[in-house]
């Protein structure tokens, strides 16, 4: 389920080879045949096309998977849970390394498919650690936010929630970690308190850059977004 690419199951294919046949015979209990065949296969290729929802993880490199294969990133760990359940969503990765708030507010328009239900904003941690303005920031997410309820008033929306290393002084620090729960409020959207709860500052859960979860801290991260998402499904 993973995969996006669409493709007619083989009993429509098998469908179709039959309602020409039939068509080839000529009468007209063959014409009725081949119209309610005809029917009857239109109507189960349009079910098929739109049976499955789409969850949409829009990120940075924590999303992206940095360091690991992508079916070992979050993303990839919460579709497994979601086809364990046997539940009809598709998550689609749109994780980018690098990725700020600026350059992910004008990439989100390009991602934003017209059938997403559910959008997870996972961005700002590069924006912290890089010192931008706190300002900014905040207008970029914000500016995302108004973006996904523009095109999809019906999404449900999951804003990410990041806290960032001292560095910066405590008022930037504690500023930055205000904006995620401040926006979720103001906006009414859905939060994960801190995407990288349980996670951040283990050694043996991030890899050498320590910024960047293992196999085994990016299972943690799938937890953290599963107890927010898992209500909405």
């Amino acid at each position: 389920m993973t995969m996006k690419t669409p493709c007619f199951p083989k009993p429509l294919m098998f469908c179709y080879f039959l309602v020409l046949l039939l068509a080839g015979c000529g009468g007209k209990t063959a014409g009725n045949k081949t119209q309610n065949a005809d029917t009857e296969v239109e109507s189960q290729a349009s079910e098929t096309a739109h049976s499955n929802k789409k969850i949409l993880f829009f990120g940075d490199s924590l999303t992206a998977g940095y360091g690991l294969e992508e079916s070992q990133a979050f993303p990839a760990l919460v579709q497994q849970r979601i086809d364990s359940l046997g539940l009809n969503y598709t998550v689609i990765n749109a994780g980018l390394s690098g990725e700020t708030t600026a350059s992910g507010k004008n990439r989100l328009e390009w991602v934003l498919e017209d059938d997403v239900d559910i959008v997870i904003i996972e961005l700002g941690a590069n924006d912290g650690l890089r010192g931008i303005p706190l300002t900014e920031t905040e207008a970029n997410l914000q500016s995302m936010v108004d973006h996904v309820q523009s095109e999809l008033p019906n999404a449900k929306i999951i804003l990410a929630g990041m806290m960032i290393p001292p560095n910066m002084g405590p008022e930037y620090t504690g500023t930055f970690e205000r904006i995620f729960p401040k926006l979720a409020t103001s906006e009414g959207i859905n939060l994960i308190p801190f995407l990288l709860e349980n996670v951040a500052g283990i050694p043996e859960l991030n890899q050498g850059d320590g910024i960047h979860p293992t196999v085994e801290g990016q299972k943690l991260v799938a937890d953290n977004v599963w107890e927010v998402l898992s209500p909405l499904l």
